[in-house]
């Protein structure tokens, strides 16, 4: 699998944190240059609060879904290369990538720090595996390619799991792109810094 790959210019001597960005399904293909037209790939290079951070960002091949044991294996050929903070490994996608970043995140509940599905969608049944993993979930209230309910149901199983470390955050006049809006936040980068893997 392709990807794009930023690196910052100083590493402290714990290892920069990281972040895995998993793009929506107009970016699929085969020129990773594309993945730069969303999110923090498209922002890193003028935001001062994302460039302390690793950012990779793999390409789904034309016509696929994201595959989690491929994205898996993709980050931990980058974390051996590149050696991040283990710690500090965060995970976030928008759309079809919000479809990634929950099954992700279920199928691996402790390798990541914390993780923000952006306009996606998981499996219910899948909360309780994820319930320690601290989340941020963004959604537009008139979205109609994804509605706002994939992602409130996600919520409401968290907590009935327990999960305390959960926010659901709703734009209420957007539709589905509420991805400008929350990866252009430098707080989102701020609030990920503050979550580490124990």
């Amino acid at each position: 699998m392709d990807y794009w790959l930023w690196l910052p210019k100083e590493t402290p001597a714990e290892g920069a944190p990281l972040i895995v960005f998993l793009h929506g399904s107009g970016e699929r293909g085969d020129d990773p240059s594309v993945v730069r037209k969303h999110g923090p790939p498209k922002l890193v290079e003028s935001m001062p609060a994302l460039q302390p951070f690793i950012v990779v960002s793999p390409q789904c091949p034309a016509g696929q879904w994201w595959d989690v044991e491929v994205i898996k294996a993709l980050t931990d050929a980058v974390v051996a290369k590149f050696r991040p903070n283990p710690a500090r490994l965060y995970l976030t996608g928008l759309s079809m990538g919000g479809y990634g970043t929950w099954a992700l995140a279920a199928k691996y509940p402790d390798f990541f720090a914390a993780a923000v599905p952006v306009c996606g969608g998981g499996d219910p049944a899948q909360a309780g595996r994820i319930k320690d993993l601290p989340l941020r979930v963004y959604h537009g209230a008139k979205d109609e390619a994804v509605p706002l309910a994939r992602s409130q149901e996600m919520v409401d199983a968290l907590k009935a799991a327990g999960a305390a470390d959960v926010e659901l955050i709703v734009y209420p006049e957007l539709a589905h792109d509420s991805w400008t809006p929350t990866y252009d936040d430098p707080g989102l980068y701020t609030w990920l810094l503050t979550k580490q893997r124990k």
